[in-house]
C-alpha cells in the first residue's frame, strides 16, 4: 500500500550539538520530500553550529567541531531549507517532540516564521512504539529486514525512516494510509506548540502543562497575572512557545465585532493590562 498524498510531505532528521530545543543548534540536516505522484527531492546539509560541538555528542553522530567548521551557518541555509519545505507535511523518528521543535527554533532564531497551522505531522517512532517498541534500528531490521548501515547520520536516518513508515503502511491495515490517519495515530496529545509546554484541553483551549498554572487555561492565567507572559518572553522557553503565548495574548485583546460596549472596554483594559 502506497501513502495516499494530498500534498507533498517532508521525511528529515536532524543530527545536534544536544537535546536542549531552546539552546542546542543543528549540526546536520537531511531532507526527504515526496510527492503525491511518486516524485522524490532529497538534500542533505552539513551546518556550523556556531558553537562548541559537545563530545558526547559528537561520539553519537560522528560529526566533529572539524568537520563542520568551514560549512555554512543554519542562518545561512535557512531560506533554502524553509523552500525545499514549503507547505509540504512533515514526518520523521521522535520527531514531534525534538526534530520538529528544533528546526522551528532554528528557522525562527534566522526571522523565518514557520508553524504548523496548515500541515500534519506524522511521528514514525510514535507509531513504532505503540506498535512493537523498538529503537530505529531495530525497527529498520524489523520492518524492512535491513541492517541500517550509518546510523546516526542523518541521511541514512532519514531514508530509514521513509522506508519504515512504508512498511507500517503496509503491515498494520488499522493505522490508514493517509497524511490524517497517521499523524492522527502518531499524535499523543494536541499540543498548541511544538515542546509541549502548552497543551490543548477536551475544550479546545490551551492550557499549561508546567509549573504553578498547570493544567490552568492561559487565558485564565492571563486575566488573573499578566505579568506571567511578560516573565515566559523574558525567560528562557523556545521561541514558538512564546510565539503561541503572543498569539492567544494578542487575541484576548482584539475586539471583536460581536462584543458589546462594555465587553470592547473590557477587552482594551485587558490589552493595556497584559503589556
Amino acid at each position: 500500500m502506497n501513502l495516499k498524498l494530498t500534498k507533498p510531505i517532508v521525511f528529515f532528521d536532524l543530527e545536534t550539538t544536544g537535546i536542549n530545543i531552546a539552546t542546542d543548534k543543528i549540526v546536520e540536516i537531511s531532507i526527504l520530500k515526496v510527492f503525491p505522484n511518486g516524485n522524490k527531492e532529497s538534500k542533505t546539509w552539513l551546518v556550523n553550529p556556531e558553537m562548541e560541538i559537545p563530545k558526547e555528542s559528537s561520539e553519537i553522530h560522528g560529526i566533529t567541531n572539524e568537520k563542520v567548521a568551514s560549512e555554512p551557518t543554519f542562518k545561512a541555509l535557512a531560506n533554502k531549507v524553509n523552500e525545499l519545505i514549503g507547505d509540504a507535511d512533515l514526518a520523521g523518528f521522535n520527531s514531534n517532540r525534538f526534530d520538529i521543535p528544533l528546526l522551528a527554533e532554528e528557522l525562527m532564531r534566522a526571522g523565518i516564521d514557520f508553524d504548523m497551522k496548515n500541515r500534519k505531522a506524522i511521528d514514525v517512532q510514535v507509531i513504532f512504539h505503540k506498535k512493537e517498541q523498538r529503537t530505529l534500528s531495530a525497527g529498520y531490521q524489523f520492518y524492512c529486514g535491513k541492517e541500517l548501515e550509518g546510523a546516526h547520520g542523518a541521511e541514512a536516518d532519514t531514508n530509514a525512516t521513509y522506508e519504515i513508515l512504508l512498511a507500517q503502511v503496509d503491515k498494520y491495515g488499522d493505522i490508514g494510509n493517509s497524511v490524517d490517519t497517521l499523524s492522527e495515530y502518531s499524535t499523543h496529545g494536541e499540543r498548541a506548540d511544538f515542546a509541549g509546554f502548552i497543551l490543548m484541553n477536551d475544550e479546545k483551549q490551551e492550557i499549561f502543562s508546567f509549573g504553578k498554572y498547570k493544567g490552568r487555561t492561559v487565558e485564565e492565567v492571563f486575566n488573573e497575572n499578566p505579568g506571567y507572559h511578560n516573565w515566559i518572553q523574558n525567560a528562557d522557553f523556545p521561541l514558538y512557545t512564546k510565539k503561541v503565548l503572543r498569539e492567544i495574548k494578542e487575541r484576548m485583546s482584539a475586539p471583536k465585532d460581536t462584543m458589546t460596549d462594555a465587553e470592547k472596554l473590557k477587552a482594551l483594559q485587558q490589552k493595556f493590562n497584559l503589556r
